[in-house]
């Protein structure tokens, strides 16, 4: 890297958008885990809140495909920043950034968002809860704090399958042996042949949890994992009278079957209202760019009104959170619900997400 990239003066810093970045490395974690470490196409400062993450835009079997993965580094080194991905079966973009992503490759990535992240809840003394790869938000917590050296007492908990499963297991070790402000305790479900442990066995319960941290009523807690485990830790927490309001968890991630199941009914649902109303008053969507417009019913969304009249509007999640969808309403009004995935200062610009804005009136789009 020259002096001229990192020179401050025509240094950059990330905001939420779509942004060219190029594969620098890719790190073997753990049999079926990789990280894969970017940098920007030109000169970037990846300035992010520790547990916010990217969606990627990637080209599978000639189909767009946009993927969210949490962003494992640390914004302390901010000249890149790094996913971690676990090889799931049957799972497209992770067995193909497995096969196929390999250094020097490049693509481009959108965000960072979301509202999960340690710096919008402060607090003096936290509990990092993770199972599994939903290490990642906590681990870029956990580092931001280790390299920033702040006054955070931090017990970090982190359950997974077997010993050859547990993800950063060097580096953790390496941060709970320099700060005696970094309290690590480590989980295994169970063993496999030949293989030995000699640390907590097991799936956390409230018992081994007043084991490790005596204090956690005092705590912020922090919980990434897969379902079944926040759901465990969610009963676990309010079972023992927890403060929910200091309990956080992040969201994103495949949209589960029954909201798919739901998502259907509805739009079937939506179809037959739509039948029953046609000769109610449509609403005009002007996309200004592209010279189009399109009447739709109350109710439908940016996203919709654009694929009636062709426009593809990229999005991952549709549910408000990963902000691919993005686009600026340059006129009119819209009603917004969304996850997380766009920030204050965009909504101040004029910024909606497509996929859950709903136009109260005519509007216009810059698209």
């Amino acid at each position: 890297m020259n002096q001229d990239f990192i020179s401050p003066i025509n240094t950059q810093t990330w905001s939420n958008g779509r942004h060219p970045v190029r594969c620098v490395r890719v790190i073997q974690e753990t049999w079926d885990v990789r990280t894969f470490c970017f940098t920007a196409e030109s000169p970037l400062l990846f300035f992010f809140k520790p547990g916010q993450f990217v969606t990627l835009e990637l080209e599978i079997d000639e189909q767009m495909v946009m993927r969210s993965y949490t962003i494992a580094s640390s914004p302390s080194v901010p000249y890149s920043f790094s996913i971690t991905v676990k090889r799931v079966p049957g799972g497209v973009v992770s067995n193909w950034l497995h096969d196929n992503l390999k250094e020097g490759d490049a693509l481009a990535v959108h965000g960072p968002v979301g509202n999960f992240n340690c710096i919008d809840f402060p607090n003096e003394k936290v509990l990092l809860l993770s199972g599994g790869v939903g290490i990642t938000p906590v681990m870029s917590m956990a580092r931001w704090w280790f390299d920033t050296n702040a006054e955070v007492d931090i017990h970090f908990v982190h359950s997974a399958r077997t010993p050859k499963d547990l993800v950063y297991y060097r580096e953790l070790q390496h941060m709970d042996s320099r700060l005696n402000n970094i309290h690590l305790s480590l989980i295994c479900e169970r063993t496999d042949i030949g293989e030995t442990w000699s640390g907590y066995k097991g799936y956390l319960n409230s018992a081994m949890l007043s084991l490790i941290a005596p204090d956690f009523m005092e705590r912020e807690v922090f919980c990434c994992g897969p379902g079944p485990y926040m759901k465990a830790v969610r009963n676990l927490l309010q079972h023992a009278g927890f403060d929910m309001d200091r309990y956080h968890e992040e969201s994103f991630g495949a949209t589960p079957a029954d909201v798919i199941e739901d998502v259907e009914h509805m739009a079937q649902e939506a179809s037959e209202l739509a039948e029953e109303l046609e000769h109610t008053e449509r609403l005009t969507v002007s996309f200004l760019e592209s010279d189009l417009q399109v009447d739709i019913l109350p109710g439908e969304t940016l996203h919709s009104a654009a694929a009636q009249v062709g426009l593809h509007i990229p999005k991952a999640c549709g549910m408000g959170i990963c902000g691919t969808c993005k686009v600026k309403v340059t006129k009119g009004e819209v009603a917004m619900e969304h996850n997380g995935g766009i920030t204050d200062d965009d909504i101040a610009d004029g910024y909606v997400l497509s996929c859950c804005s709903v136009p109260s009136g005519d509007v216009e789009v810059a698209f």
